[in-house]
């Protein structure tokens, strides 16, 4: 069963029986806040997640974070959880400093 893991949420543990959906509907459907400023449109870089670990186990580089990485405004451990598609297997990712909501209690 797939599963994300969000280390800097206290390793929140999201299990889906869902493959080939956006990361970032995965994690709003289980009531976790994500932020996302372009209506996740992939028009800009706010729902960027970092993967620590799983890289493998996501949908490949679409056209906008390509885009975005020709720009410098993603790094090769960076997707766009608006575009990426979890497959399979487990992923582990942080939020990223930047777009973390002001709501929400972080940990390391």
């Amino acid at each position: 069963m797939p599963k994300i893991i969000i280390e800097n949420l206290y390793h929140k543990e999201i299990s889906t029986k869902a493959l080939d959906r956006k990361v970032i509907e995965i994690i709003h459907e289980n009531y976790v806040d994500w932020m996302h400023a372009c209506g996740k449109k992939g028009r800009c870089t706010t729902c960027m997640m970092i993967v620590e670990e799983g890289m493998e186990n996501l949908s490949e580089l679409t056209d906008r974070e390509a885009h975005f990485r020709k720009l410098g405004k993603l790094n090769a451990n960076q997707r766009l959880t608006c575009q990426a598609q979890l497959k399979e297997g487990t992923l582990r990712i942080r939020v990223n400093e930047l777009y973390k909501l002001p709501h929400l209690d972080y940990g390391e």
